[in-house]
């Protein structure tokens, strides 16, 4: 038989689901929000163990959006994702370059990607940046690499990218930073990832 339940109830009984089958796993109150939602996203319950948070990053995240930060991404998906709604009532806006006419242009010129050139665009923002990465590893890698020449300093980075070629050092190379960060450990992750982390945070500011 098929649950009854009312349209405006399904997202309230999904999180209520998750909550049951995860049982009697227990989270830092900080993170509960971001990890269940983005098993909500997935349906994808390793993200219960793969979530890594740096301490205090969500306190510091939920801080610079009420100040109004930015948010940059990798992919036109995780930038259609994230809620601006919320993100522009703070005074931020969403980012991503990659479509970029110049960021084209000078990623074949270099012989690099385009997502490396647009950490380097992004870099020369002047507000402070939430980096949230869905997809691309080497994004990841400039990240660390601005960070080391000083040339950036990112509220913190949302490191999520999918896939099999460098995803897992990527990763861990932005855990190993220094920087504040959330990142999902191993080889999953995505540009909805990405956005469902960056509203479970806008989410925290509004509920």
């Amino acid at each position: 038989m098929f649950e009854i339940v009312k349209p405006m109830d399904i997202e309230k009984r999904s999180f209520e689901i998750i909550t049951e089958i995860l049982g009697d796993r227990k989270f830092p109150q900080e993170q509960e929000s971001i990890v269940k939602r983005v098993i909500h996203t997935t349906a994808d319950f390793d993200y219960a163990d793969n979530l890594v948070f740096s301490e205090g990053v969500v306190e510091k995240i939920l801080e610079a959006l009420k100040e109004g930060c930015d948010i940059v991404t990798d992919t036109q998906m995780a930038k259609s994702g994230i809620n601006k709604n919320i993100l522009g009532k703070l005074g931020g806006e969403v980012h991503c370059f990659m479509s970029d006419g110049d960021v084209a242009e000078e990623a074949k010129a270099r012989g690099i990607t385009r997502a490396t050139v647009s950490m380097e665009k992004a870099a020369t923002l002047t507000k402070p940046c939430i980096f949230a990465i869905g997809n691309a590893p080497t994004a990841l890698i400039a990240l660390d690499e601005l960070m080391k020449a000083g040339k950036l300093n990112p509220v913190a980075i949302i490191g999520v990218p999918v896939g099999f070629v460098n995803v897992v050092e990527s990763k861990e190379l932005i855990i190993g930073s220094g920087a504040p960060h959330i990142i999902a450990r191993g080889r999953k992750g995505g540009s909805n990832v990405a956005a469902a982390i960056c509203n479970a945070l806008l989410y925290k500011i509004t509920r």
